[in-house]
């Protein structure tokens, strides 16, 4: 798809010289895959505080069964 959006140099220099992309567009991706990827992992770590993780069992129990 192509897309004409106007940002500031500045910040699309930042862009390509920490994702160590060699042109804009790849700049961009990262930076686009970057978020994204932040974002999910943000929804999942609120997802895990309404509704932790249940274990069936304990520490103990489970190094117990290894020793077996």
């Amino acid at each position: 798809m192509k897309v004409t959006a106007m940002i500031d140099d500045d910040l699309i220099n930042e862009a390509v010289k920490y994702s160590n992309a060699k042109t804009i567009t790849e700049a961009v991706k990262v930076a686009l895959k970057e978020y994204i990827a932040n974002k999910r992992l943000k929804e999942l770590s609120e997802e895990l505080k309404r509704n932790p993780l249940k274990f069936k069992h304990t520490a103990e129990e489970i190094r117990s069964l290894n020793r077996e």
